[in-house]
């Protein structure tokens, strides 16, 4: 099977099973996004939309954010990982939105880095979701599952497979495509327990043919 074909399969499959793949995290607009995808850092999509509804009461609009301190906002986090760092970063990521960028989120990659506590992914979760970009994010689910299926080879960083993923991707799929593979990483294609049994995609996995050789 060449790396075409099992991109074609496997991007068929999830087309068929997983239709409406979107985030799960709980958004209004792009604001709530960015907050949230900040959170989300080494923490659940759960855990964050758990805190999310009483900070953006606290905070509706980046404006309001960006006058707050840090220790404001700390209570309204301190569940999620790394809350200290996290509300600073928030604070000075508004600061700048509303010096910058007039409190308008940027769509564009470059310009979302340039935000405090934003780096590569969380730009393109941004554009991708928002802007429906072809922006591939890569997690560590992401990582893992391109791997296992075969789709990246001897990646060694979220980057080098961000690239291999956007090169046989058709571009209007790349959006949708984050969220299948994180979504498989997430309930199927488990680190320490993958559901091989339960999972459909077996016949064009690598990590399956590799741990059940006859």
């Amino acid at each position: 099977m060449t790396t075409k074909q099992r991109f074609e399969y496997c991007l068929a499959w999830f087309g068929e099973h997983m239709p409406q793949a979107a985030s799960e995290l709980n958004y209004r607009n792009p604001y709530q996004l960015l907050v949230a995808v900040m959170l989300s850092a080494q923490c659940t999509d759960k855990r964050v939309n758990m805190v999310t509804p009483a900070l953006f009461r606290a905070f509706p609009t980046p404006q309001a954010l960006a006058v707050a301190t840090a220790d404001e906002v700390f209570p309204y986090i301190a569940s999620v990982s790394y809350p200290r760092a996290k509300a600073g970063h928030l604070v000075q990521m508004a600061q700048r939105l509303v010096t910058a960028y007039q409190g308008e989120v940027p769509d564009n990659i470059d310009d979302l880095q340039t935000l405090q506590g934003v780096g590569r992914k969380t730009a393109n979760v941004l554009c991708a979701v928002i802007w429906n970009k072809p922006a591939m994010a890569v997690d560590t689910h992401i990582f893992r599952v391109s791997e296992r299926l075969g789709l990246t080879t001897g990646s060694r960083s979220p980057l080098q497979t961000e690239k291999q993923l956007v090169r046989y991707i058709p571009e209007t799929l790349i959006p949708k495509a984050h969220h299948w593979l994180l979504l498989h990483g997430r309930y199927t294609c488990l680190a320490r327990k993958p559901k091989c049994e339960a999972c459909g995609l077996q016949q064009y996995c690598r990590f399956f043919a590799k741990n059940n050789k006859s």
